[in-house]
């Protein structure tokens, strides 16, 4: 049994349907459900219950899932072990956002929990760049927000956060229960600098070109609100100052968390990294 196929079956037997698995794995249905099948040709025994309501683990498929997790999780410390005492154990991970997000905390604590003997580095990253420097290989990894550019990326969602118009308090606006996005047609919206990516500030522009002070980190978002009564959007949760309030935009799309890295990297410090993002941004996360 290959690994690469044994990852397959775990995330067929974990997400109990081929479609949401090969989504999974950022591959197509067809080939996955093939490997699916030559896996139970050479196991000699059907892993999966099949019927029209969907999929299920058969006795034999059961008793495979825990082995599948045991022998990845094996191969998994065993290549970073074997990195960690050639000294290329390190990774260098991209923040875009709220450092004080609860799934951050969460994912850095369990992260290092699992692999101490990994170097990670931090690059907080402004604005400008949503994918905090992939494309220019001065990140292995990023947790940032979509939507921008992500061609040659790889893009895992991990929350989908609704978000709200943030205004002065004595606007009159702020004191709407609720606003749409044709509320705020007439009004300056923060800009980012010439060469951001376009899909990212079409989307903090609420899906239209506006006009408004240029900005290249959060800070400078606030102060653009406080001063020039500037429209600033913000995930709804997030603490915003005194002065300054923020109300639900109920037909605009949610901002996604997400985690990114360069499509076909195989480095399984990332695998592992991308999987413990997963349920550290559960919401509560379960147990361990």
């Amino acid at each position: 049994m290959e690994l690469r196929t044994l990852r397959y079956f775990v995330a067929v037997a974990e997400e109990r349907h081929f479609g949401r698995a090969a989504s999974r794995l950022h591959m197509s249905q067809p080939p996955l459900s093939r490997a699916i099948r030559q896996l139970e040709s050479e196991v000699g025994a059907p892993l999966f219950d099949r019927s029209p309501t969907g999929i299920g683990l058969t006795r034999v498929g059961t008793v495979l899932l825990d082995e599948a997790r045991a022998l990845l999780d094996q191969a998994e410390r065993a290549t970073v072990r074997v990195a960690a005492t050639a000294g290329t154990a390190n990774l260098t991970v991209g923040i875009l956002g709220d450092g004080t997000d609860p799934g951050v905390t969460r994912l850095a604590a369990a992260y290092r929990h699992k692999h101490p003997e990994v170097d990670i580095r931090i690059r907080d990253t402004d604005l400008t760049d949503p994918t905090c420097g992939l494309r220019a290989g001065l990140v292995d990894v990023a947790v940032t927000r979509a939507p921008f550019d992500d061609t040659a990326l790889t893009v895992h969602e991990l929350r989908a956060d609704p978000v709200g118009a943030v205004l002065r308090v004595d606007d009159p606006l702020a004191r709407r229960d609720h606003l749409t996005l044709a509320d705020l047609a007439d009004r300056r919206w923060f800009q980012f600098p010439d060469g951001t990516d376009p899909t990212w500030q079409t989307y903090w522009n609420g899906g239209r070109t506006r006009e408004g002070p240029v900005v290249r980190v959060v800070q400078e978002c606030v102060q653009a609100v406080l001063w020039n009564g500037t429209v600033g959007i913000t995930p709804l949760g997030h603490s915003v100052p005194e002065g300054l309030g923020t109300v639900p935009l109920i037909d605009m799309a949610p901002s996604r968390v997400v985690v990114a890295w360069n499509e076909g990297d195989t480095n399984p410090l990332i695998r592992s990294f991308v999987q413990i993002a997963t349920i550290a941004y559960l919401d509560p996360p379960p147990r361990q």
